[in-house]
C-alpha cells in the first residue's frame, strides 16, 4: 500500500459542506446577499450545520471555494479576502467556525491564478501555507487552473503538501492533481497519495442524473488503478464538488437541490458510501427538504461511508442496465449496492447468487441482510447457496449490509 500523506489526518473521508456547485462565484452582495459568497452565508451554515444535526451526523467542515479573495494580494504579498464580503477576515471567521465545533476550510490554486482569475499560489506556496495556518484554517482545496507545464502543476501540488506540513498546524489537504493529469498522462497515485488527503478524479459534478451517472460510469472503468489506493489518510474523491441537493462537491453531494428524482438522490448517497468518498454537501442547508434531510444524515449510510476498515467499492457485476457493487467493511460485513441505470418503465428485479459477494466469503456459510436504503428493512437471515431478489426503481439504488 502507497505511504499516506503524514499529517495524520483523514482516517476516514472527510465531511463538510462546500459552496461551489450550489452558490458558484456569487459575488453581488448588494443585490443578492443570501447567496452571495461572504462571511454571512458561511457563519449562517455554520449555524445551520450545528442546530439542524448536521455537526452530530459527522460533517464537520465549512468550507470557502474560489471567490473569496480580493483581487490582488497585500502589501506584504498575502492573499487576502475580499474586504466588502469578509470584512471580518478569515481569522475571525475561523474562531466563530471553531466555536462551533466545525472546522474551517479554504481554497487556493496551484498556478498564478485561481479558476475564477483570482491570486493563485504559484510561487507563494510557502507564504500561503503560513497564512492559512495564521489564520486557523483546517483544510486547503488546491485546484490546479493556470499552472503551466505538467512539470508545473506536480511541484505545486508537492511543494504546498510540504508547505502545510512545515506549518506544524493539522491541515487536511485536497488535491486536483489526477484530474489534470489524466487527459495527458496516468497519474501516479501512490505518489499522490504521499503528497495529498484526497483527490480528485473527474469533472465538477453538476445537479444531473447525467453528471452522478457519468461519475459513476467512469469510477467502474478505471476502478483497477484506483481503489487499491484508497484507505486511511488518502481518498479517491468523485469530485469534491459531490453531494448536491443531495449532491457532494469535494466529493459534492448535491441532495437537497433541484436536478435529482428521490431516486437518483439515493443512488448518489448510496454509492458515494460505497465508493468510500469525501462527503461534502453543495446545498442551501438553510432551506432544504425533510427528505434530504433524512437521507444525508441517514446514520446506516454515514457508518458504511466511515467504515474504520477504509477499503473503497467495486463494482463486481454488470448485467444490461444492472450494476452489483460490493466494499468490504470492518468485522467481516460487506456493503452491497445494486444499481438500476435503466431511466425508462417502472421497478425491476435483479436476482443473483449470494455465493458472488466478498468473493464467496461473505455469506459462507450464512449471513444477515439488512436493507439500509431507499428505506431501513431487515431481510433476515440467508444461506450461501442462497439467491436473492432485489426490485429496484429506474435510476435507483437498494443498498444492502451483509
Amino acid at each position: 500500500a502507497a505511504l499516506a500523506l503524514d499529517n495524520g489526518l483523514a482516517r476516514t473521508p472527510p465531511m463538510g459542506w462546500l459552496h461551489w456547485e450550489r452558490f458558484l462565484c456569487g459575488t453581488d452582495c448588494a443585490s443578492d446577499p443570501h447567496r452571495c459568497v461572504s462571511e454571512r452565508l458561511f457563519v449562517e451554515m455554520a449555524d445551520v450545520m450545528v442546530a439542524e444535526g448536521w455537526r452530530d451526523a459527522g460533517y464537520e467542515f465549512v468550507c470557502i471555494d474560489d471567490c473569496w479573495m480580493a483581487p490582488t494580494r497585500d502589501e506584504q504579498g498575502r492573499l487576502q479576502p475580499d474586504p466588502k464580503r469578509f470584512p471580518s477576515g478569515i481569522r475571525k471567521l475561523a474562531d466563530y467556525v471553531h466555536s462551533k465545533g466545525l472546522k474551517l476550510g479554504i481554497y487556493s490554486d496551484v498556478g498564478n491564478k485561481t479558476c475564477a482569475g483570482f491570486p493563485g499560489s504559484y510561487d507563494h506556496y510557502d507564504l500561503d501555507a503560513q497564512t492559512f495556518a495564521s489564520w486557523g484554517v483546517d483544510l486547503l482545496k488546491f485546484d490546479g487552473c493556470n499552472s503551466g507545464t505538467l512539470e508545473l502543476l506536480a511541484e505545486g501540488y508537492r511543494r504546498m503538501s510540504l508547505a502545510l506540513n512545515k506549518t506544524g498546524r493539522s491541515i487536511v489537504y485536497s488535491c486536483e492533481w489526477p484530474f489534470y493529469l489524466r487527459p495527458v498522462q496516468q497519474p501516479n497515485y501512490t505518489e499522490i497519495k504521499h503528497y495529498c488527503n484526497h483527490w480528485r478524479n473527474f469533472f465538477d459534478v453538476y445537479d444531473s442524473w447525467s453528471s452522478i451517472k457519468s461519475i459513476l460510469d467512469w469510477t467502474a472503468l478505471h476502478q483497477d488503478s484506483i481503489v487499491k489506493i484508497a484507505g486511511p489518510g488518502g481518498w479517491n474523491d468523485p469530485d469534491m464538488a459531490t453531494l448536491l441537493g443531495i449532491v457532494v462537491f469535494l466529493s459534492q453531494l448535491v441532495i437537497g437541490n433541484f436536478g435529482l428524482s428521490w431516486d437518483q438522490a439515493v443512488t448518489q448517497m448510496a454509492m458515494w458510501a460505497i465508493m468510500a468518498a469525501p462527503l461534502f454537501m453543495s446545498n442551501d442547508l438553510r432551506h432544504i427538504s425533510p427528505e434530504a434531510k433524512w437521507l444525508l444524515q441517514n446514520k446506516e449510510v454515514i457508518a458504511i461511508n466511515q467504515d474504520a476498515l477504509g477499503k473503497q467499492g467495486y463494482q463486481i457485476a454488470k448485467d444490461k442496465h444492472f450494476e452489483l457493487w460490493e466494499r468490504p467493511l470492518s468485522g467481516g460485513a460487506y456493503a452491497v449496492a445494486v444499481l438500476n441505470q435503466q431511466e425508462i418503465g417502472g421497478p425491476q428485479n435483479f436476482t443473483f447468487s449470494l455465493s458472488f459477494l466478498g468473493n464467496g466469503l461473505a455469506c459462507n456459510p450464512a449471513c444477515s441482510i439488512q436493507q439500509v436504503l431507499p428505506a431501513s428493512r431487515d431481510w433476515g437471515v440467508y444461506s450461501w447457496v442462497s439467491s436473492l431478489s432485489v426490485e429496484v426503481n429506474p435510476t435507483g439504488t437498494v443498498l444492502l449490509k451483509v
